[in-house]
């Protein structure tokens, strides 16, 4: 193996390696993303565990000025991009949260296999979306 070879392969090696440990970093269980949807209001997610392929729990805050919103339709959709070369199509769910107390909406959302998801919070009330945020997910 010439030298120029070695230090490709040296040098991919480390790439991979620090891929991996940003992947393994990027989402912690409980890690919680915060992002703001416009006119004072901020939805707040994250999945109870490390997520995961299968059921996993979610929590998503929703607040208007500050206070929490109690009387909004919350849902959650993962979406991961088909992958044509494998031959896969796109994939994506949606799951409705259900309100707690405090703006704080639960459920629990599917996600069909490993790899990085998106993720969108949207907020409806009355009827009419007044809010969504986009998130990304790493599951396990």
């Amino acid at each position: 193996m010439s030298h120029v070879t070695r230090s490709s392969v040296k040098m991919l090696a480390l790439l991979a390696a620090v891929t991996m440990f940003g992947t393994a970093c990027g989402q912690a269980p409980s890690s919680t993303a915060v992002a703001d949807a416009g006119s004072g209001l901020t939805i707040s997610f994250k999945t109870i565990d490390e997520p995961a392929k299968g059921a996993n729990k979610l929590e998503a805050v929703v607040k208007q000025d500050g206070k929490p919103v109690t009387d909004a339709t919350v849902a959650v959709t993962f979406r991961m991009p088909a992958m044509p070369n494998m031959n896969m199509p796109e994939m994506h769910s949606t799951t409705p949260l259900t309100h707690e107390k405090d703006g704080r909406y639960v459920g629990t959302g599917q996600l069909e296999m490993a790899g990085t998801w998106n993720v969108t919070v949207t907020v409806a009330r009355g009827g009419t979306q007044v809010g969504s945020s986009r998130f990304s997910l790493q599951a396990k």
